[in-house]
């Protein structure tokens, strides 16, 4: 996920608010506040947040493991080689491995930090390295992203609750090349707003996916996205886009989910990411202390589902798709 000129990518400083005040009003007005406009469940404040997790020695780390500072991306998408290519997509599908095998933790009484922990330990039991890890210094090895963080969720000890939605965010690092996904999950018994949020959230990833092909602009695609959101009486978050993606963690193309001219069209052997966030309240995020961490200015929920895409001869291929039943 994308954030620029903060941690990841910002799209437009209009979306993001950062004064954390803004958050006040909502977080003390608890669950009954939002029991009429956005649904039934409660407003999250950010938890306790424990030392990341060590990393082998023996595991092959990316740039930016020790410094923080990822090396310049290309200057324009890229075509991957076949090699490349091969790599990632062994980086995705073990991504995705990994994803679907700790959506088992998304219970009441689990905390966010048991779900970095055992993603973290599957990562390197792989030979990977976790991506997010220590990336422009993000403290944990996934996000975890909690009703109305929007993004970029920092695992703590707060325990998840009956009626929750989490995203949980997986990117990891094998053979130099970076596979990333996620998905939002439904926490014990959910509310009929927070279950339609879902079902829309993932409608826009599939439909942006559906779209892709050599030659679509880039731009189309949040163009589909917006008007899936819309039909459905949800709105995108712009602050978020999707991104290229290899041997860098983010690079061009710049994915956006919202109206947009962003040039360029999609060529064979291009790889990059479509996550929307769609929300169902506004399109502003408020940016807290932590640096990392993006909740909605008005308290509502929002949702992400994403996926790494190959852009081949005839179509797309999706990289991180659902292990097989086997491995999940």
């Amino acid at each position: 996920m994308l954030f620029r000129s903060l941690p990841c990518c910002l799209i437009s400083d209009a979306s993001v608010l950062r004064n954390r005040r803004r958050c006040f009003s909502f977080w003390n007005l608890g669950t009954q506040a939002n029991s009429s406009r956005f649904g039934r469940f409660e407003v999250v404040e950010p938890g306790k947040v424990l030392p990341a997790q060590l990393v082998p020695e023996h595991i092959k780390s990316p740039p930016w493991a020790d410094s923080g500072a990822p090396p310049t991306p290309p200057n324009i998408a890229e075509c991957k080689t076949e090699d490349s290519i091969q790599k990632m997509r062994r980086a995705c599908r073990l991504a995705s491995k990994i994803l679907h095998s700790v959506k088992h933790l998304a219970k009441p009484g689990v905390t966010t930090e048991a779900i970095d922990q055992l993603a973290h330990q599957l990562t390197v039991a792989h030979g990977a390295y976790p991506s997010p890890l220590n990336y422009r210094g993000f403290p944990k090895s996934v996000c975890t992203s909690v009703n109305n963080v929007a993004c970029h969720g920092i695992p703590d000890d707060r325990p998840l609750r009956s009626g929750d939605i989490v995203n949980i965010d997986v990117t990891v690092y094998l053979d130099g090349h970076n596979g990333d996904c996620s998905e939002t999950y439904a926490v014990g018994e959910v509310d009929a707003r927070g279950r339609r949020l879902l079902d829309v959230a993932r409608r826009c990833l599939d439909d942006a996916v559906a779209l892709c092909r050599p030659g679509m602009p880039f731009s189309d695609i949040g163009g589909r996205v917006e008007t899936t959101a819309a039909y459905a009486d949800h709105a995108v978050v712009p602050a978020f886009i999707g991104h290229g993606i290899g041997t860098y963690f983010h690079g061009p193309p710049d994915v956006y989910h919202c109206w947009n001219t962003y040039p360029g069209t999609m060529q064979p052997g291009m790889t990059f990411t479509i996550e929307p966030v769609v929300t169902q309240g506004g399109r502003e995020v408020v940016l807290l202390e932590d640096g990392w961490t993006a909740v909605s200015a008005d308290g509502s929920r929002s949702a992400q589902f994403e996926h790494t895409v190959l852009i081949t001869e005839d179509g797309v291929e999706v990289l991180t798709g659902p292990p097989p039943l086997a491995e999940d």
